[in-house]
């Protein structure tokens, strides 16, 4: 019965953020890759190939950075503004189903949205023929995947207690941060101040680490072989541990909220 009722819910947000024209960007995705197919040997010649292949998996990333931002923030914030939020709680929904349910819908619709721009993606790759590294663009993206669905995470979080605004702007704050958060480590230890060192360790543990989530130049330019199984895995869980924390937050801070 629990899980019926988060599922229905799952069901909503996916029905209506697919009504919002978000797989409009399926195609501004197919018209990005086309364009750059055509000017690419213009401006790149000799490095055109691994330019689109980058420039396929980058895209994939913002889009779905824009999606979970601007949608993700609004998850629940636009229930509170709107009032609906009200009818929601009076029937047989927990607080926990409602947010767990608005997070597994948006996921949803970023598997849907990341699934259909990867066939685009291999199909433009195959045109073209361009070699590619399938295997490893197939976990990049999962990968991308994962970090979106923590992103979900953020922006939900912050759009229980904050405004729509603040939300968006402190889920891009902490995607930033997040991409950055190994380098803090070395920027305190460059420091050589104990209290910033303490600090910015302190900032480390506490922010997700994206960065263990971003495959993108490893798939495309070989900077490094792909992680083995073990830590591919390891993160995988990392990533889960950090949803299950965040979400469990959100339900503590939007049970204590009156409406």
């Amino acid at each position: 019965m629990i899980l019926g009722r988060t599922l229905a819910i799952a069901s909503h947000v996916f029905r209506e953020v697919i009504r919002d024209r978000v797989l409009y960007l399926i195609g501004l995705f197919a018209i990005l890759l086309v364009a750059a197919m055509v000017l690419l040997p213009e401006i790149a010649t000799g490095t055109e190939d691994k330019m689109l292949l980058d420039l396929g998996l980058a895209a994939m990333a913002v889009l779905g950075l824009v999606v979970t931002v601007f949608v993700g923030t609004g998850l629940v914030n636009k229930e509170i503004e709107k009032k609906t939020v009200l009818v929601l709680i009076a029937k047989p929904v927990s607080r926990a189903e409602f947010i767990i349910g608005k997070h597994l819908g948006l996921s949803a619709v970023l598997a849907v949205l990341l699934a259909l721009m990867t066939v685009i993606y291999l199909i433009v790759l195959l045109v073209n023929q361009i070699t590619f590294p399938l295997d490893s663009i197939l976990i990049a993206v999962l990968y991308l995947f994962f970090e979106l669905s923590l992103l979900t995470a953020v922006a939900i979080l912050f759009g229980v207690f904050t405004s729509s605004l603040l939300a968006t702007l402190f889920t891009f704050g902490i995607y930033l941060m997040g991409h950055l958060s190994p380098d803090l480590i070395k920027l305190g230890q460059l420091s050589k101040n104990p209290n910033i060192e303490t600090f910015v360790r302190g900032l480390y543990l506490v922010l997700p680490d994206l960065s263990r989530l971003d495959l993108k130049n490893q798939a495309v330019y070989g900077v490094a072989v792909l992680p083995n199984p073990t830590i591919l895995l390891e993160n995988a869980v990392y990533a889960l541990i950090y949803i299950v924390m965040l979400l469990s937050i959100a339900i503590i801070v939007f049970s204590r909220r009156e409406f």
